[in-house]
């Protein structure tokens, strides 16, 4: 046993494990889930500039991804719908309304230009086999920008979950030029479906945020959505309006939508219904205002990490400028292997090193003349020499090419090296500046990019007014109770008890001490002769004195208790008295005089006597009642005189 429980306890956290980082959670350094990664890095294979079916992209991506097409086509069009690295072509679905995106085999898609200058470096770039060992794939993508924030995620793992809302690109990448100069930015969520979001409770990432949709209310008699929140439809919002009005929170006469490149909702409102007093009604009981959590979880160094926003802004600050360091640095040692092989062509040429070769008939010998005639420009050459490999580039040159040889030319490409070498140096040297710039650059293309509305806002921040659900909703259910029947409810014939509204729930004391809350019913049996039936609202029950005088089991003495009834459960019945005591009578006023009537008995003289309720303290409901009299009560009745004072 002890051998398998070692074995489900490994093996457990091994999937766990897997889970968190291989699947659900996207890591910081990228932004991306692995199977993102994995579209990414295909499509960067792929590319050649012209649009690929999405069907073999999918198919090429199986390579890397051991979870089958289903999931990767489906994380393929959800990337795609970001409209920020992938651009698409064809029916990718429609975010306003839910359709789902057309076929992999009938929709197209590329790499887009930003996607590239973002991730694509395959030389800092570190890699590994794939799951089968045939391929290569990357660890992660040397993002330049804190692409997590770009695209947002959402993802459940074992033992938490991720919820990162997508802000806008020009904010984020205007918050990471300000981290370089060690300032920081506040940044709110942006959805691509717009709508208003209130974003007093979300912090630097994390809390909660509120969204609503966008309502047009310029006609009195109608209401259209023009913008959707966060995480709605028309379809799934169109059901919410539907279930109000159906409970009678909403008059409505009609509901259309008319969705096409943009969200449009139609509401038409019933005769005497105005759009101004139902747009409350509509944030309160529909789609149209939503709470949403967040969680900012990552991956960061190979563990799950919950961070800031001004924590994500910073690092990927940092991690810009050292990998444009190291793209300079790279680019820089490149260049002066470019300037050793052109010096050692120009020698190679110019100086005859070529002709020493004619003679010669092993290529040992080839290769040490070709050396030795490069010995008298060792001082040019530099402290690296004459290596094989130069050797074998520059016996690789054709006769044409030495025979056309522009020695103009070769020293202009010389000085062009060098040029480029001396501004690499001085970037280096302000490699802040020149990252700044390089967001400087970025920020110029989105904003140049009009089809995507050049990066502006979407969704407009501020803060909502909070709606007060019982004071949206009208009091027109009526609740009716019939004294003779006992019955109770909005079908009863009976007397009119009080205009509810459907949220409203009711307390229900019966003449025998027992009392239950519940929600407004159609018909029920509440008891012959019910003490109290009213609208249980705890702010107006909290100032409702209850008066019960009873009789004790036991001696048949009388007893009273003043209680307030203020907290319940629904629909589970309580008791003012003792079990084995009798109510005689029950009372709401705060002041009032009552006769208690005391059964006849041998040497009695006093028969009655009379009490003032207010004279007696308000106590707990689990308090037992403060004894009136020793005699044995026969009957309590309100005093004819002075009632209610």
């Amino acid at each position: 046993m002890a051998t398998i429980k070692n074995l489900f306890d490994k093996n457990f956290l091994e999937y766990a494990s897997y889970v968190i980082k291989d699947r659900a959670i996207p890591d910081l350094e990228d932004g991306l889930k692995p199977v993102q990664r994995r579209i990414m890095h295909s499509l960067f294979e792929m590319d050649e500039g012209k649009f690929i079916k999405v069907a073999n992209v999918v198919g090429h991506c199986m390579q890397y991804h051991p979870h089958g097409d289903a999931s990767i086509g489906d994380a393929l069009v959800v990337l795609a719908n970001k409209d920020l690295f992938i651009e698409k072509q064809g029916n990718f679905g429609n975010i306003y309304t839910g359709d789902e995106a057309s076929a992999a085999r009938y929709i197209e898609c590329r790499v887009t230009p930003l996607a590239k200058e973002v991730f694509y470096n395959p030389k800092l770039t570190a890699y590994i086999d794939s799951y089968d060992g045939r391929k290569k794939e990357p660890v992660l993508f040397p993002a330049k920008i804190p692409v997590v924030l770009a695209i947002g995620a959402e993802g459940i793992a074992v033992g938490m979950s991720t919820k990162i809302l997508p802000h806008n690109l020009l904010e984020i990448l205007e918050a990471e030029k300000a981290a370089l100069r060690g300032k920081h930015i506040a940044l709110s969520p942006d959805f691509p479906t717009g709508g208003l979001v209130d974003v007093s409770e979300y912090h630097d990432g994390n809390g909660k945020v509120l969204v609503r949709a966008k309502l047009d209310v310029s006609d009195p008699k109608k209401i259209v959505i023009r913008e959707l929140p966060f995480g709605s439809t028309t379809e799934s919002m169109m059901a919410s309006i539907e279930a109000a009005s159906k409970a009678g929170k909403l008059k409505i006469a009609s509901l259309n939508d008319y969705t096409t490149e943009n969200a449009e909702i139609e509401i038409r409102l019933q005769r005497g219904v105005y759009s101004e007093e139902t747009v409350d009604a509509l944030f309160a009981f529909t789609e149209c205002e939503k709470s949403i959590s967040c969680n900012l979880l990552v991956i960061k160094d190979g563990l799950p990490a919950v961070l800031s926003i001004t924590e994500v802004i910073d690092h990927h600050a940092g991690q810009l400028v050292a990998i444009l360091t190291k793209e300079l640095e790279l680019e820089k040692a490149e260049l002066y292997d470019k300037l050793h092989l052109r010096t050692l062509e120009r020698i190679f040429i110019e100086e005859g090193v070529y002709k020493l070769i004619e003679k010669q008939k092993t290529a040992e010998a080839v290769e040490n003349a070709v050396i030795k005639g490069f010995e008298p420009f060792s001082q040019e050459v530099g402290k690296g020499g004459v290596s094989h490999d130069d050797v074998e580039h520059l016996l690789k040159i054709p006769i044409r090419r030495i025979s056309l040889y522009d020695i103009t030319k070769a020293q202009a490409e010389r000085n062009a090296i060098l040029a480029r070498i001396k501004e690499i140096n001085a970037l280096l040297k302000d490699v802040t500046g020149y990252a700044a710039g390089f967001l400087d650059g970025i920020i110029a293309k989105v904003k140049a990019d009009k089809e995507n509305g050049g990066g502006a806002r979407r969704t407009k921040a501020g803060k909502f007014e909070k709606i007060d659900v019982k004071a949206v909703v009208k009091k027109d259910v009526k609740l009716f109770y019939d004294k003779k029947t006992g019955y109770l409810g909005t079908n009863v014939q009976g007397d009119l008890i009080a205009e509810c509204s459907p949220f409203d729930r009711i307390l229900v004391v019966r003449k025998d001490g027992t009392y239950y809350v519940s929600d407004i019913p159609e018909k029920v049996f509440a008891g012959e002769g019910a003490s109290y039936i009213g609208v249980a609202d705890k702010e107006a029950l909290s100032k409702t004195i209850f008066t019960v005088v009873y009789r004790e089991g036991k001696n048949g003495y009388s007893c009273i208790k003043r209680c307030v009834i203020e907290g319940w459960i629904m629909n589970k019945e309580y008791r003012l008295v003792p079990e084995d005591a009798a109510v005689l009578f029950i009372d709401t006023r705060p002041k009032f005089a009552f006769v208690v009537r005391y059964k006849p008995k041998p040497r009695l003289r006093v028969l009655h006597e009379t009490f003032k309720a207010e004279r007696y303290e308000v106590k707990g409901l689990k308090a037992l009642g403060v004894r009136l009299s020793n005699k044995e009560v026969k009957s309590v009745v309100l005093e004819k005189k002075g009632r209610g004072e």
